[in-house]
């Protein structure tokens, strides 16, 4: 039962009955109400903030449980990005060494992703920082794993090459030489046999019996073959490739060579004469590297050693003269 109210009157000096018009019972109702809703609502967003709905509490777990699979993953990504440092730093620093091939530079193994925005559409979700991160770590993880799988493919074919390149260089002497007692004259100035002025004799000699085997001293293709009663004589030339050649001069004989033919080390291209411009049978030889000659006896590593180069260099060295 609604309460009833009163208004003192001075004048009959009595408490009069105060009655409302409708427009004010309307008034204090609206009043009455918007104070209730307002204060219903300041109870319910303390309620919130205080408290989860139940589909609050699924979504925060769900959050919870991708934020810490993201956690997972990330120090997954480190691991990865370990692996893949070390790979690069032993490609660079190991196998590009060992194939003298020049590292990967850091500009293409670090290279940027440009263009457009790649990750826009991850922008909408919730945790979209922890998101777009990820996704670019494994985007540059990619990218350098390709350039390491293509450095790789690069590597393999310099390895084969390089296996090629081993058979290909001039290695061993180019005749029997036991106790090295064949050899002869050295790289160096010379007192020339015929000439008796000194020359710069651009190769080694080694005195064989006439008829003694001459041997290929790496992989190649037989570039020349000249005969000549002046110079050097019956000679060969053997391209290599990697830009060596080797001469065999003042041959007595050729064995069934031709142009363009292949041969590998230790195969006999001829024999030890003394064609051309020589005092006596014994094969001179030389080694080019790049159009150059340059030193045999720098070539002879799959023969000698240590002790034996050097026992070889000092009798190449005793004679004073050559013998072409």
């Amino acid at each position: 039962m609604a309460k009833v109210k009163y208004k003192y009157n001075p004048n009959s000096l009595s408490f009069d009955r105060i009655k409302l018009t409708s427009g004010e019972r309307i008034l204090n109702f609206l009043a009455y109400f918007s104070g209730s809703l307002i204060l219903a609502v300041i109870y319910g967003a303390i309620f919130t903030l205080l408290f989860d709905s139940p589909k609050e509490k699924v979504l925060k777990r769900e959050n919870e449980q991708m934020r810490l699979q993201y956690e997972l993953l990330s120090k997954d990504l480190e691991k990865v990005e370990k692996v893949l440092g070390h790979l690069q730093e032993t490609d660079d620093n190991l196998y590009r060494t060992v194939f003298e091939a020049e590292p990967i530079p850091s500009s293409l193994r670090e290279g940027g992703i440009g263009g457009v925005n790649r990750y826009e559409e991850l922008e909408v979700y919730d945790n979209s920082s922890i998101v777009i991160e990820t996704a670019m770590r494994l985007e540059k993880i990619k990218k350098k794993t390709y350039v390491q799988s293509k450095s790789f493919d690069e590597l393999i074919a310099l390895a084969s090459e390089k296996e090629e390149m081993l058979r290909s260089i001039p290695a061993i002497m180019p005749i029997s030489n036991k106790d090295l007692t064949r050899t002869a004259s050295g790289w160096g100035y010379r007192i020339h046999p015929i000439y008796k002025i000194r020359r710069f004799h651009y190769g080694m000699d080694f005195t064989a019996p006439t008829g003694t085997d001459v041997y290929a001293t790496g992989d190649g293709t037989i570039s020349s073959i000249k005969s000549s009663k002046r110079g050097l004589g019956n000679h060969v030339t053997i391209d290599h490739g990697f830009g060596y050649q080797t001469v065999y001069a003042h041959l007595n004989d050729f064995n069934n060579l031709r142009v363009g033919q292949n041969v590998k080390r230790g195969d006999i291209i001829g024999f030890v004469g003394s064609t051309g411009l020589s005092t006596a049978p014994h094969l001179h030889y030389e080694v080019h590297l790049n159009g150059k000659r340059v030193d045999p006896a720098n070539y002879y590593f799959n023969d000698l050693s240590p002790e034996e180069y050097e026992r070889m260099i000092e009798l190449s060295m005793r004679s004073g003269q050559s013998f072409d």
